[in-house]
């Protein structure tokens, strides 16, 4: 997606206040059917009778999460929530269409996002110099980092509120892999989380040098000078 497109700085993929926050994402939530039946449906009913009540209840899908935008009362601004009881079947993923990879060279991930004090995590597939496909998992039910030849998943700890989290893909797949990061493919972020923004950076900014709009909360306006 952003292959040929000249990286330096900030590169945003998620802003939770834009007309289209998941312009470039996939939601992805498995419904789950629910069929109860009560217990004075007896075979006297007609069939037909049976039946209707049987697709009636056969309609009433219990999805187990939502992704949705709400203002959050902490920031005073819209953010999108994503929660489920399964975190594996209730996430975003980007780029939305899976032929497709974000080619992202930028080697900073910097995501915004809201601890729920749920289970939480996020997914980022990256392409090293070895031209090999690595995934990096990050959760915060895990207690050890474990390396595979494809996946590496390790421990999040975060703080109450919102957080940001950096993540150095470069020194990561280094330090895993013992090879060169080369590109990001694909970004993935499962339930449970509040999210305001999901950006790249060339490096790591300072909190002044950071523009507002990427701050981890709005700056105080100053009152107007009389």
């Amino acid at each position: 997606m952003f292959k040929n497109t000249f990286q330096s700085g900030f590169l945003s993929i998620l802003y939770s206040i834009g007309s289209k926050p998941l312009q470039i994402w996939d939601k992805k939530m498995r419904a789950m059917g629910h069929i109860k039946l009560g217990e004075n449906m007896g075979s006297f009913l007609p069939v037909t009778t049976r039946e209707l009540c049987v697709l009636r209840a056969a309609l009433r899908m219990v999805r187990n999460g939502h992704i949705k935008r709400i203002t959050d009362n902490d920031i005073q601004s819209l953010v999108l929530e994503i929660e489920g009881t399964n975190v594996s079947t209730t996430y975003i993923t980007c780029p939305a269409d899976p032929k497709k990879t974000l080619g992202i060279k930028l080697p900073f991930l910097v995501m915004i996002i809201k601890n729920l004090k749920k289970y939480f995590t996020f997914e980022v597939q990256v392409l090293d110099d070895k031209n090999v496909r690595r995934r990096f998992r990050a959760s915060n039910y895990q207690s050890t980092t474990r390396v595979k030849p494809f996946i590496c998943t390790m421990p999040m700890r975060l703080d109450d509120g919102w957080n940001q989290i950096q993540f150095n893909l470069l020194d990561f797949t280094r330090r895993a892999y013992g090879t060169n990061y080369i590109e990001t493919l694909r970004v993935q972020i499962h339930a449970n989380c509040r999210i305001r923004r999901v950006y790249f950076s060339d490096r790591l900014y300072s909190e002044d040098e950071l523009p507002a709009e990427f701050k981890l909360y709005l700056p105080v306006q100053n009152k107007a000078k009389q």
